[in-house]
């Protein structure tokens, strides 16, 4: 039987690609932007009960998961993101996030 010990460690930047059709026409290229591969409870906790109509709510969760190469986030108080990479960096987060989700479960 495997440890939950075993399991834990240090969060580490994690590379996702945004390289869908629209965003690589309209930019010219792919899109890269970094995630932790594993999330403080916090974090958890604070996806868990966003209610999806406070957009300011919204802004505070993304913002502490799109990371840039350095582990900072790549959205502050004095920068964001066009819409249509929002939208797409968000999708690619809860894809990365089931995945990490399904593969500790396994």
């Amino acid at each position: 039987m495997k440890k939950l010990s075993e399991l834990a460690g240090k969060p580490e930047l994690t590379s996702l690609i945004i390289d869908d059709e629209e965003i690589v026409q309209s930019y010219g290229e792919e899109l890269e932007f970094f995630v932790h591969d594993k999330l403080p409870i916090s974090t958890y906790t604070k996806l868990a009960s966003l209610d999806p109509k406070n957009a300011g709510q919204l802004f505070e969760a993304v913002r502490d998961l799109i990371l840039d190469e350095q582990g900072m986030p790549v959205i502050n108080e004095e920068k964001t993101l066009p819409m249509d990479i929002m939208n797409a960096a968000i999708l690619k987060v809860v894809e990365s996030l089931g995945k990490s989700m399904k593969s500790t479960t396994s």
